[in-house]
């Protein structure tokens, strides 16, 4: 595993451990990294009226955005479980927001990373806010 990989597994398996999970008990861990390097992490966080808690993904989005970055080059989700997690179909969206359509996702458990994905492998024909200079073309 790369440094850069080692790094993001690291953030993300250490804000899976502070996951708020006490009704499906599955714990995920998330992080991208910004623009400038700087990771930032995110977990789960359920909620007793059931759906209205928020994907690991969706923290770590926070997170980045809270700290003035707007560009994620990196992506890492870990669950729980036995088998790798992957972004679910809104939290899909989300990153497609501020990452590329060649921004890597890689993925694997709290044992270590198992797969890597590509935001357009993961996402294909995202929705996009379309620019004033689409509208030249």
């Amino acid at each position: 595993m790369t440094k850069n990989k080692q790094e993001l597994f690291a953030v993300a398996r250490a804000a899976m451990e502070n996951a708020h999970a006490p009704y499906s008990f599955y714990r995920v861990g998330a992080a991208v990294r910004g623009g400038s390097g700087k990771i930032y992490g995110g977990t789960n966080v359920e909620n007793a009226s059931y759906p209205e808690g928020w994907c690991a993904e969706t923290s770590a989005i926070g997170a980045l955005i809270t700290a003035g970055e707007k560009t994620i080059t990196e992506i890492c989700v870990l669950g729980g479980g036995e088998t790798p997690a992957t972004p679910c179909g809104g939290c899909r969206q989300r990153l497609s927001e501020f990452a590329s359509p060649q921004t890597p996702v890689y993925v694997g458990t709290k044992h270590g990373l198992s797969g890597s994905y590509s935001m357009a492998d993961l996402l294909p024909e995202a929705f996009k806010l379309k620019s004033e200079e689409d509208d030249l073309l």
